[in-house]
């Protein structure tokens, strides 16, 4: 409650200083004759419109179909073929000097598996500016919460196709329903902006402080328990010569209320877990060696297969990625390897399925000119994920995995 004071705090100091701004505009009008003449730009003029696509094919070398990843992509194993991994379209648009709308659906959304291409709102919020820099801002509605780096790293431009479990766990699809503060100086706003537009394969801009409430039961899901999650995070962008690093750390807390359970598995009352985590980052952006790497502890709901009981314990996770970036006659390439863990409950999934993951990634991403990448990805994977309809599921196995990428 203490946070959500604060956060309420943030909000009527905000409004106060809003309306004072529009008192003191109202009382020094500047006279007609002599108000400059303003440039007339119409409402389409101000809305921008990018999107992207991902066309994906998982079964080469295969030796082992009854491998997959349910959170990561749907088409691994038995009955996989070509897939859609997304279809985006991004609205965007500066309406006012302190107003910013986003708005990203996906219609490339795969509810179960094999039912696939529904439409589903990914992001749709507005940015509120609590000053002329926009420095501080309030931001409302779905977006993504503000836990890990790259968690926050848009899948356009993360090498790796699919983000690791060990800290993508913590929230499905990175995003929810609420209501977050943000704060960054406009050189460090500036400086995030260029990591992107760069293909230095930045982050975006979630602030150097974030603070934050929302839901808790994870994107395009109502509130289950009528207690919000609160999430905080520091993360800065820190120029040494021509290097770049980038360090973080964040944390959550909330209540997380199971939804998917089998019948005759065992759960707390009203199906309510602690789910809390924290977590640190590191960022070496590629010029031309890359590093990064995050970690994360925390607890929460978890499948136990010997007493058919969802109970709350302890998860730990975290993955290392190395890269380089080599330009040839205009062309990018960057050859990488990640290497991933994660031993733990998955909350969103069936009986908050128990996980213990061990992968690596070598891959390459090429990209011959901006609006078309290639990523070829060869998987060594351990994984075993258990829930009631498969108590003894310890699968282990290779493949080799490409995916186009179209940027319009």
């Amino acid at each position: 409650m203490r946070y959500l004071k604060l956060i309420a705090a943030l909000v009527f100091v905000s409004f106060s200083a809003l309306s004072q701004e529009t008192k003191i505009d109202t009382a020094t009008k500047v006279p007609e004759a002599t108000k400059p003449a303003e440039a007339k730009s119409e409402w389409y003029q101000k809305i921008n419109l990018r999107g992207y696509a991902q066309v994906r094919y998982n079964r080469l070398l295969e030796t082992n179909q009854d491998l997959q990843c349910e959170q990561c992509d749907k088409s691994w194993g038995k009955n996989g073929g070509f897939f859609l991994r997304r279809l985006r379209l991004v609205f965007s648009g500066q309406i006012s000097n302190r107003l910013y709308f986003y708005i990203q659906p996906d219609f490339a959304s795969s509810p179960d598996g094999s039912n696939n291409n529904f439409g589903q709102i990914r992001d749709a919020y507005f940015d509120l500016g609590l000053d002329t820099e926009n420095e501080f801002r309030l931001r409302f509605g779905q977006s993504k919460v503000p836990y890990g780096f790259e968690n926050m790293q848009s899948s356009q431009n993360r090498l790796p196709l699919d983000r690791n479990d060990g800290l993508n766990s913590a929230i499905s699809n990175e995003r929810d329903l609420g209501v977050f503060f943000y704060w960054a100086p406009k050189k460090i706003r500036e400086r995030f902006a260029y990591l992107v537009s760069s293909g230095l394969k930045g982050s975006g801009d979630y602030g150097v402080f974030a603070l934050g409430a929302y839901n808790g039961q994870t994107a395009n899901k109502n509130e289950a328990n009528n207690q919000p999650h609160i999430v905080s995070r520091f993360s800065y962008p820190i120029q040494i010569g021509k290097q770049i690093i980038e360090p973080g750390i964040q944390a959550y807390h909330g209540k997380y209320v199971v939804s998917s359970i089998s019948t005759g598995v065992q759960a707390k009352p009203q199906n309510q877990y602690r789910d809390q985590r924290a977590a640190a980052s590191f960022v070496l952006y590629p010029q031309p060696f890359g590093l990064q790497a995050e970690y994360n502890i925390g607890t929460g709901p978890e499948y136990n297969v010997a007493t058919n009981t969802i109970e709350q314990t302890s998860l730990r996770g975290g993955y290392a990625l190395a890269s380089y970036a080599l330009k040839f006659n205009k062309q990018l390439f960057f050859p990488f390897v990640r290497y991933h863990f994660y031993d733990g409950g998955k909350k969103f999934e069936r009986d908050a399925r128990t996980y213990k993951v061990k992968e690596l990634e070598i891959g390459t991403e090429w990209q011959p000119f901006k609006n078309f990448e290639l990523v070829t990805m060869y998987t060594i994977s351990k994984r075993r994920f258990e829930d009631a309809a498969r108590p003894f599921n310890d699968q282990q196995g290779n493949l080799l995995r490409i995916q186009f990428q179209f940027n319009y």
